[in-house]
């Protein structure tokens, strides 16, 4: 056994703990399909949303886990739901009164408002699939329409026909009476008017694989369950999905959680085994509401990839999956340098060390190194006080500080000089306040100005930070106060870099004038 391996055997990273879980299932024999699959399910019923990636992306991990601590192939399979009747139109998309004539229609039959594809669902499908494979996911794509079309699920169903009654019984024990009088595990697609219908059966017929049933005008109608005339409710369709595909794992939100037990038995009674499942918490927006694909808030990938890189997103979705985040655009500056900074620890780690690391499953054990020389947090202080509008100008200070750096050695970092100045554009420099000093910080400016005037210690950071702490220490008490005049005065904000760094970077004789400045009042305006 390899020392990766044996470490990994018993990594605390969680997935890992998750890959072990799965490995258990085929601990006597292995699977009869000659595979493990993953499966991540999709309801294109919006544009997919940034938790939609999440989703792929720590699947993909617990599969890379598991490959490897196991030499049975894997499979990850990406499910879309595109057959689900639209039941609301989504507050993000063009041509919504079109839209509303269509309500009920499998989104697969519903036109698209962008006008780019054939339906609203395969605009959806498409547009997943191109954030997955700009993630450079390996995966199969699998539409609900085809699914049942093709004659895939025509077993299952068929078996869903025979046990009927045990998966009604299922199902009622989870509903109000209300609801319950009207249900049915089967949902027809009207033949005429395309629309999904929410009617009960009066006949399930389990020897000719039909329903039976009375449209919304009361007209009786006869349908095969097979064929695509047929959908399933979508908690059954959960446990359907399972047994028809044996799948080993699926992960979802904690909103599923509390029908994990239903879509579990149902699986069973289909004559499947139910799979490994992991619950993660909701990612949330700038006020603390679930991120929704229908009302488009929060962050989305797009938007993500216009500020950072995407294994910088990856880090930000490998962090403590089974507790709810906060996810706006404020979170990033910290995700990127945090990164990178994993990136660094990982070159001296051990074995052991390395698997617990985010970024081996970010990269799947093939972890680059960090070509960063400045943090993106110092490169937002360098846009402030250079005001930026391109990239170039803060490569002008980053090459005096690493004369070795050059955007063609160092691409990681042109690319987050280029994030950084749009960061700031939007989002810093909208909020910059700055503030005159009251008389002791003024001293202490002065105090500090006049020390860097005659600095002969060259761009050594850590004895410019030596300095500025010593002139704070004669003064300040707590010295938070002091590095936090030095953030308001200066930088127009309420936190910021190590100061010394700062002046490295921006220069000495570059901070004296912006000292100057401040004391002159141009920096507020005054």
């Amino acid at each position: 056994m390899s020392e990766t391996r044996d470490a990994a055997l018993s990594s605390k990273a969680w997935p890992f703990e998750e890959a072990r879980r799965v490995l258990k299932r085929y601990a006597k024999k292995p699977p009869e399909k000659g595979y493990v699959l993953f499966e991540t399910g999709y309801g294109p019923s919006g544009l997919p949303h940034i938790g939609t990636f999440g989703e792929v992306l720590r699947t993909t991990m617990i599969k890379r886990a598991f490959e490897e601590i196991s030499d049975i192939p894997t499979k990850l399979v990406c499910f879309s739901d595109d057959l689900d009747g639209m039941r609301k139109v989504p507050g993000n998309v063009p041509q919504r009164e079109m839209l509303e004539e269509h309500m009920h229609k499998p989104l697969t039959s519903v036109p698209d408002p962008f006008g780019t594809h054939e339906s609203f669902g395969h605009h959806n499908n498409a547009m997943l699939r191109r954030f997955l494979d700009t993630f450079g996911f390996e995966y199969e794509f699998y539409s609900a329409r085809e699914f049942y079309r093709s004659g895939q699920f025509d077993e299952v169903l068929l078996r869903a026909c025979e046990k009927y009654d045990e998966i009604m019984a299922v199902m009622l024990k989870s509903l109000r009476e209300e609801r319950a009088q009207t249900y049915s595990i089967f949902l027809p697609i009207h033949p005429e008017t395309g629309r999904v219908m929410y009617v009960p059966m009066k006949e399930v017929n389990a020897k000719d694989g039909t329903i039976t049933f009375d449209d919304e005008d009361g007209n009786e109608m006869t349908l095969p369950v097979t064929g695509g005339n047929v959908k399933l409710q979508w908690k059954p369709d959960f446990g359907a999905r399972w047994a028809a595909l044996d799948v080993d794992f699926e992960m979802y939100g904690k909103e599923h959680a509390t029908n994990t037990a239903i879509y579990d038995r149902i699986c069973e009674i289909l004559g499947g085994k139910k799979p490994e499942h992991f619950s993660y918490e909701l990612f949330l927006d700038e006020n603390g509401q679930k991120i929704s694909k229908s009302s488009g808030n929060g962050i989305s990938i797009d938007q993500w990839l216009t500020y950072a890189s995407t294994e910088s997103l990856s880090y930000f979705m490998y962090l403590k999956p089974k507790t709810a985040k906060r996810m706006y655009f404020d979170v990033i500056p910290k995700a990127v340098d945090e990164y990178h900074q994993q990136l660094r620890a990982y070159e001296t780690q051990d074995v052991k060390a390395r698997l617990n690391n985010p970024v081996w499953h970010i990269h799947g054990g093939d972890v680059p190194k960090s070509d960063m020389v400045v943090p993106f947090s110092m490169l937002l202080n360098l846009a402030s006080v250079s005001s930026a509008e391109d990239k170039s100008q803060l490569w002008g200070f980053i090459q005096r500080y690493a004369p070795e750096a050059t955007p063609e050695t160092n691409p990681g970092m042109d690319a987050a000089a280029g994030h950084a100045v749009r960061y700031f554009n939007d989002f810093v420099k909208p909020t910059k306040v700055f503030r005159a000093p009251t008389e002791l910080e003024r001293e202490a400016l002065e105090d500090l100005r006049d020390r860097l005037k005659v600095w002969d210690g060259g761009l050594d950071a850590e004895a410019l930070q030596s300095m500025v702490f010593a002139v704070g220490k004669e003064r300040f008490d707590p010295l938070r106060d002091w590095f936090k005049a030095l953030y308001q005065v200066l930088l127009g904000a309420d936190q910021g870099p190590r100061f010394g760094g700062f002046i490295a970077l921006y220069g000495v004789e570059e901070t004296v004038a912006l000292i100057d400045d401040a004391l002159a009042g141009k920096l507020t305006g005054a």
